[in-house]
């Protein structure tokens, strides 16, 4: 059981990290701009105001990343 556990585990280049920070920056910041740009026509449209409430789900988590990827660049620099 602990073979199989251990056999699976796979190794992450630092380059593959730092693409996909750098794909998860640009998406919070694409999620960032839609809800603005809907947040206007919550008022007229019940779909928009819906997705607008709902893209909290993915606008939180891929905050939580930036903030960790900012941590990481300032711990590695001072």
């Amino acid at each position: 059981m602990i073979s199989t556990v251990t056999a699976t585990m796979t190794t992450v280049t630092m380059t593959q990290v730092m693409d996909y920070s750098m794909i998860a920056a640009i998406a919070l910041i694409t999620f960032l701009a839609i809800k603005e740009i809907l947040s206007s026509e919550t008022n007229k449209n019940e779909r928009m105001k819906s997705f607008v409430n709902g893209s909290n789900v993915a606008i939180g988590p891929l905050l939580c990343v930036f903030v960790a990827i900012v941590t990481y660049k300032i711990v590695t620099v001072l």
